[in-house]
């Protein structure tokens, strides 16, 4: 490749805020995998937001670039799964898979799409240091006969319709709105834009805890909730305490120590088997690699409410936040009934490209 913007390229990133700030241009946040797409003439290259190659994982999505993309250029944007009117992120984990054969069967059974949002080089003209506006009016140009699966983010400037937005995409499995100032230029790896996500709160059961990689005090707390059947399901993980904080809570915690995980309700976490059944901490995973994902039991009798952006099935999908405990909980309490589910809008709908609104 010879390009005018080269890989590896660290994309442009954003800072969390609670409300939608005024002025600016306005996107859905997809959730999906982040993309620097570089192509060459023949040649194409999707780079993940850690600069690691994604091109073997997705071919169903090289071929249908190479027929529509401009000749030469870079752009960013999202690779999603869209299944049943919405965003499916479990079936775009599982497209990253070491076997070729693997691979090439989801890409016929779970095709994933593009959503572009912004492009960073055309031709031999380098466009980091062209303002946002005139980079989407770029980008709306030369994807202008775009087609599935590959499509331009909707874009708006109105901020009721962004608005509007935040409350209606969830449910199509998007997780709130992106602002960008627009006369902002490409800033590489710079938390530069601004991201609005849904933030609710759960009270659940503190089952477990992961020791932090520096010494004995809390990494993370291990969370679960009640299902229908009366099992307790390990819907993620609460973290980022100060290092002070990790410290007492290794403290408050250590009268539920267990010696071991006999007869808790996680007892068979390194089973395969029970890995398949339900939602178990420690279990094997492409994604964690070598990572030491040992726990220490703890007696599921503690509550904490915790916040959380939305859910990806039956667990949370980032990391969840530390808001108090809830000592006037009981731990059976602490059911999937709770949690609020988003009114569902069809994806279709999403991308169906909005007209843009001045």
């Amino acid at each position: 490749m010879d390009l005018p913007v080269m890989p590896p390229v660290r994309p442009m990133l954003a800072k969390s805020a609670a409300t939608i700030p005024p002025g600016m241009q306005y996107e859905a946040k997809w959730d999906g995998f982040r993309a620097i797409v570089f192509r060459d003439g023949a040649e194409i290259e999707l780079g993940s937001r850690t600069g690691k190659p994604l091109t073997r994982y997705f071919p169903e999505l090289t071929g249908a670039l190479l027929e529509q993309l401009p000749a030469r250029c870079v752009l960013d944007g999202e690779i999603v799964i869209a299944r049943g009117g919405g965003l499916d992120f479990d079936a775009l984990l599982e497209r990253i898979h070491p076997a070729d054969s693997r691979v090439r069967h989801l890409a016929e059974v779970t095709p994933a799409s593009l959503i572009a949002f912004d492009l960073l080089a055309l031709g031999d003209v380098s466009l980091l240091d062209t303002p946002q506006s005139e980079r989407r009016a770029a980008l709306t140009d030369a994807l202008r006969d775009a087609r599935a699966p590959l499509f331009t983010a909707p874009v708006t400037h109105d901020l009721d319709v962004a608005r509007g937005w935040f409350e209606q995409f969830e449910g199509a499995g998007l997780d709130g709105v992106i602002a960008k100032p627009p006369g902002l230029p490409y800033r590489q790896g710079e938390r530069v834009m601004v991201k609005v996500k849904h933030e609710r709160t759960a009270d659940c059961v503190v089952a477990g805890l992961r020791p932090h990689k520096s010494g004995p005090v809390v990494g993370s707390l291990l969370l679960g909730l009640y299902d229908a059947g009366g099992r307790l399901q390990h819907v993620g993980v609460c973290a980022s305490f100060p290092m002070r904080r990790r410290q007492e809570l290794m403290a408050e915690l250590e009268p539920l120590r267990m010696p071991d995980a006999t007869g808790h309700p996680w007892q068979d976490w390194a089973d395969a088997e029970a890995q398949a059944a339900g939602r178990l901490p420690g279990g094997p995973s492409r994604w964690t690699g070598k990572k030491d994902l040992s726990w220490t039991a703890l007696r599921p009798e503690r509550v904490v409410e915790v916040a959380y952006d939305h859910m990806q099935g039956d667990r949370f999908r980032h990391t969840a936040q530390f808001r108090r405990w809830r000592p006037d909980r009981t731990p059976e309490s602490c059911t999937y009934d709770q949690l609020e589910e988003p009114v569902r809008y069809d994806l279709a709908r999403v991308l169906g490209g909005e007209p843009e609104a001045r």
